[in-house]
């Protein structure tokens, strides 16, 4: 049986090159380095926003890219929920308006999820207030829920911690272990913060 996340990839982004294998049957697994040692950009090869030169990733036994067989499946169609650095909220929408975004093929589906999430990450007191002047636990915890809304099979977390000071991140590490234990979603974690990998992860993967 192969393991729940299969990557061997070789990364290529201006004259940054970097080979990457990741074998691992941890349904929470991070992804740690130094600063350019490819963690983004093997969350940018898993989403499909980034076609690595060559090699497979494979994620909870579906292939989503195989240079040598040719599968390269679209970004749209992998259903990954990815959370940012920094939320990447829409200005013009309210908290409500922004969580419903990700439910643009499936508006029934994602109404009927919303009230679920909005308990489990705490949200009702925001939903009807625009994005400007929300914190930045605030705003991760929004973008958090919207990648959930979009019904993905993987999330990916791109140190969605890191733009926030000591209090706001022990204020929304227990979101991320409430989502961790009460979804049963793969989830690959990159943070830089070894505490946050001891709450968070079930394996680690260091990038050189």
């Amino acid at each position: 049986m192969s393991a729940l996340h299969s990557i061997d990839v070789l990364l290529r982004r201006g004259g940054f090159e970097r080979h990457v294998r990741v074998s691992s049957d941890a349904r929470v697994l991070a992804l740690v380095g130094a600063s350019g040692s490819g963690k983004t950009s093997l969350l940018h090869a898993i989403a499909g926003l980034l076609r690595p030169v060559r090699g497979h990733i494979e994620i909870a036994g579906e292939r989503l890219f195989d240079a040598g067989r040719r599968i390269d499946v679209p970004t749209h169609r992998r259903r990954i929920g990815y959370v940012f650095q920094d939320g990447r909220l829409f200005p013009h929408l309210d908290v409500r308006g922004n969580l419903l975004y990700a439910a643009r093929g499936d508006a029934s589906a994602a109404r009927a999820q919303l009230d679920h999430i909005v308990e489990l990450l705490a949200l009702g007191p925001l939903m009807s207030r625009r994005t400007v002047g929300l914190s930045g636990g605030e705003i991760q915890r929004i973008a958090l829920g919207r990648a959930l809304l979009s019904a993905p099979r993987l999330l990916l977390l791109d140190e969605p911690l890191s733009m926030l000071d000591p209090d706001r991140r022990d204020e929304l590490l227990p979101y991320l272990q409430r989502v961790r234990d009460e979804h049963a979603l793969p989830m690959i974690y990159v943070s830089h913060a070894a505490d946050e990998v001891a709450r968070i992860a079930q394996d680690v993967y260091r990038l050189g």
